[in-house]
């Protein structure tokens, strides 16, 4: 039996899962604030009001690809009900809501994923299987790449604190600290800056952080959406002197080149390519009761990171 799958947003980010629900379950309904959107979908039952959506069509799993403010009360409404709940990141943008979700994933029947999607990256998997066999290690992480005017003109929560929760480090370099944390584990301590080096006439917030996580295993990561265009993301282990590096779907180590398959990519380059088998995955734990292994819990230490780094201002925070 198809599982009857919602989808809440039909923006950017909803241009990517609606695809992908098509082609592995039923989409049973789609909601957007926008009527017009409608017109995509005139076979599909369509709704302005997603808790609406929600009672009237009791689907199996629901999509949440809203701005970032908009997640913990869809998030809380759907486990209410007890319908699977898959979220675009980040899961929430203040610590106070991190507590609002654990307590409703725990008293909910429903499961929780959050779209952490990079740690489905075959590049990553194969640091993540060297990180866990050794005892000691670090990480660095790397993103340079650009967003002007126009991409936060482009809709009114982007730039702004009480909707986006933040700038770089929460929207577009939350997968590459999720990503250094899952290799080395979360860090004793952690220092950042942030700063607004290129948009300050434009957002209320940064253009640019360091991150520093203190403890056995630390790591860095560096991050900018101010340089004149998009560059690949990189992420370096190091065992020792042993040197792996993860750029898009190739690892460099030493000498070597392991060049890996990706799935196809869907909307913009920088999502990657494992929206699917992530989402794919979220389905099969829904069908089969195994544990999602984004949940609640372990979507919550990235916000937890960022949250520190952006009260830190060069000084230790613990975590």
């Amino acid at each position: 039996m198809s599982l009857r799958v919602a989808l809440i947003g039909y923006g950017v980010i909803g241009h990517v899962h609606a695809p992908i629900i098509k082609e592995h379950a039923t989409l049973c309904a789609v909601c957007d604030t926008d009527p017009d959107k409608a017109s995509d979908f005139k076979d599909i039952p369509f709704y302005t009001d997603y808790k609406e959506m929600l009672l009237k069509e009791k689907p199996d799993i629901v999509h949440i690809c809203t701005p970032h403010y908009l997640h913990t009360e869809m998030i809380l409404t759907a486990l209410s009900m007890d319908i699977h709940a898959l979220c675009e990141k980040p899961m929430c943008i203040n610590e106070t809501d991190i507590g609002r979700i654990l307590e409703a994933e725990r008293n909910s029947k429903a499961m929780l994923g959050i779209c952490q999607q990079n740690r489905y990256n075959p590049a990553n998997l194969y640091l993540k299987a060297a990180a866990d066999k050794a005892a000691t290690k670090s990480a660095t992480g790397q993103l340079c790449w650009h967003r002007g005017k126009d991409y936060y003109m482009s809709a009114a929560w982007r730039g702004k604190w009480n909707t986006e929760g933040g700038g770089c480090l929460i929207n577009q370099a939350l997968h590459t600290l999720d990503i250094l944390q899952w290799l080395v584990g979360m860090p004793r301590a952690l220092r950042a800056t942030v700063s607004n080096m290129t948009l300050s006439d434009t957002t209320e917030v940064e253009d640019s952080a360091i991150v520093l996580g203190e403890g056995e295993n630390p790591f860095v990561l560096s991050a900018t959406v101010g340089f004149a265009c998009d560059q690949a993301v990189s992420v370096s282990l190091m065992l020792g002197e042993r040197k792996m590096t993860a750029e898009g779907n190739r690892v460099y180590e030493g000498d070597t080149v392991h060049v890996f398959d990706n799935a196809r990519e869907l909307g913009k380059a920088c999502y990657g390519s494992s929206h699917e088998t992530l989402i794919s995955d979220f389905y099969d734990c829904v069908t089969t009761g195994r544990h999602f292994p984004i949940d609640g819990a372990e979507a919550a230490k990235v916000i937890r990171l960022i949250l520190a780094a952006y009260k830190s201002e060069g000084k230790p925070v613990t975590i």
